[in-house]
């Protein structure tokens, strides 16, 4: 039996796996913190660094698992990836994700003392560089990270406007840390200490509720009536030649029913190129919405010549606006690895396309930081399907804007909890830059947020319909949208080196 793994990494895995419930759809916003206290525990008896990263990685294959699989439904029901593939592609997917856990158990116990709170310290900032490293490696993957859980409701949501998601994962992870710190003290028949270090928790709380109260952007201008059209056209049919006219047909219709000075329709509504549409179906979306002085955002496809030297046209995932206002057009520039672009094409390419049947699975990549969409009387920074997940990325286009706009499908994860996070996902955008986010999707979440994250309205999922709002734009800039992530990840990296000084530090006294 020495093949099983020890009971410590068992339980590491299982306290990863329980980690989910602390986000959406079930938001029990402590979760996180217990979960994490208990691997800092599991890691603060530790002599060997190797150890305490089997340990994180347990942990994050644990929470990976759990929360990100419904990755295999992309890539075995709708990509058409035989299950013997897709099984272990998405075990790998997992575990590399689990990498990151594994390495801030490493780099938390490497220079530090078991049972001390400079390990504890090390962890909690440790994770939170990690979970910035693993936004932006490899074009990324932030899904899963500690700050998303404390939303809507926790105190320590209040921390975005100012240090954006990775702002609240750190106060998460010091939380985290103050009751693993408190645990101990306890087993120690060390009451004051652990009440001291429970204060640090109250001490975050109370910070972060102050931080919710201040208002760090204004409304500006009259408020503007919105209508945000679910299609509801499942997977199998959206790319279906034969089924593309009833496509035209049905967002025509939805379109002509609709009252807001601001349509907008979810992402590849018509998924062909914007050539191949009927100048009918064209005129058919733009008179409702022009006789209103509105305009509407249609999700579509748009081609390009090739570059000098190449052979193949470049294509783009976009948004094309029609209506009152000029022309304008928006081109998603964070493609979906092995989804939307193959990285190393001309080598890996042949095995991903003979294994996998993903439509225009090799776009091109719009043009960096465009501006805001001058509709409707409002500026308008659109960003498409997981383009939502990078702070980073939203920043910059936010600070010019008053709305948010996220168009999306996803569809392609079926009746997995990949909706229910990615809608929280969406609400930190809203929450971090202080504008409202109107989200447009093919079967769901179709809903609008407001500017402090809180979920104004939503359309049943799986239902075709449009959500009619009416939303007031925002302007100035929240501490997150003018400095970005560098402040948070600069403190966590000093609060990590402030540790591990003082863990040598000790080790010279005590020699």
């Amino acid at each position: 039996m020495k093949w099983l793994p020890s009971l410590r990494t068992q339980f590491a895995f299982l306290a990863g796996a329980s980690t989910i419930f602390g986000f959406a759809p079930f938001g029990a916003a402590l979760v996180p913190i217990v979960t994490v206290a208990l691997l800092l525990l599991l890691w603060q008896s530790e002599t060997r660094p190797g150890a305490a990263a089997r340990l994180g990685f347990a942990f994050g294959f644990g929470l990976f698992g759990a929360g990100v699989s419904w990755v295999y439904i992309a890539l075995n029901t709708f990509g058409g990836m035989p299950l013997p593939v897709a099984v272990p592609f998405t075990a790998l997917f997992c575990a590399y994700l689990a990498l990151f856990p594994a390495a801030t158990g490493w780099v938390s116990t490497r220079w530090t003392a078991p049972h001390s709170w400079r390990r504890t310290l090390a962890g909690a900032t440790a994770w939170t560089a990690m979970e910035w490293v693993r936004s932006w490696l490899f074009s990324g993957f932030g899904w899963l990270s500690l700050g998303y859980s404390q939303l809507p409701s926790s105190p320590l949501a209040g921390y975005a406007p100012l240090g954006g998601v990775f702002g609240i994962t750190l106060a998460v992870a010091l939380a985290a840390a103050a009751l693993a710190l408190a645990i101990d003290a306890f087993a120690a028949a060390a009451a004051r200490r652990a009440i001291a270090w429970l204060g640090v928790i109250v001490a975050l709380t109370a910070a972060g509720t102050a931080l919710g109260l201040l208002a760090w952007t204004s409304p500006v201008g009259a408020p503007v009536t919105v209508s945000l059209v679910q299609g509801n056209v499942t997977q199998d049919l959206k790319f279906d030649p034969e089924f593309r006219p009833r496509t035209f047909d049905l967002y025509t219709e939805l379109v002509a029913s609709s009252r807001g000075r601001l349509v907008v329709l979810p992402e590849s509504a018509f998924p062909v190129f914007a050539g191949e549409i009927p100048d009918a179906v064209l005129l058919g979306l733009m008179r409702p919405v022009s006789a209103r002085d509105g305009d509407i955002m249609v999700g579509l496809f748009t081609l390009d010549a090739p570059l000098p030297g190449e052979d193949e046209p470049r294509y783009y995932n976009s948004v094309v606006t029609l209506g009152a206002s000029e022309t304008q057009l928006y081109r998603k520039q964070h493609l979906v690895p092995f989804g939307e672009t193959i990285p190393l094409e001309p080598v890996v390419g042949w095995i991903m396309h003979s294994v996998l049947s993903i439509p225009l699975a090799s776009q091109s990549s719009g043009d960096p930081e465009p501006p805001p969409l001058a509709i409707a009387g409002q500026k308008v920074a659109v960003n498409i399907c997981y383009e939502d997940a990078f702070g980073a990325d939203i920043r910059p286009e936010a600070a010019a804007a008053t709305l948010l706009v996220n168009v999306t499908n996803d569809a392609w994860y079926g009746r997995s909890i990949a909706a229910e996070q990615h809608e929280q996902i969406a609400a930190m955008r809203a929450l971090e830059t202080g504008r409202p986010m109107l989200r447009a999707t093919n079967t769901g979440i179709t809903s609008a947020i407001a500017h402090d994250g809180r979920e104004i309205a939503r359309l049943p999922w799986f239902t075709r319909g449009i959500l009619e709002v009416e939303i007031t734009g925002r302007q100035g800039m929240t501490p997150y949208v003018r400095f970005g992530d560098a402040p948070v990840v600069a403190l966590a990296a000093l609060l990590w080196v402030l540790a591990v000084l003082a863990a040598w530090r000790g080790r010279l006294d005590r020699g």
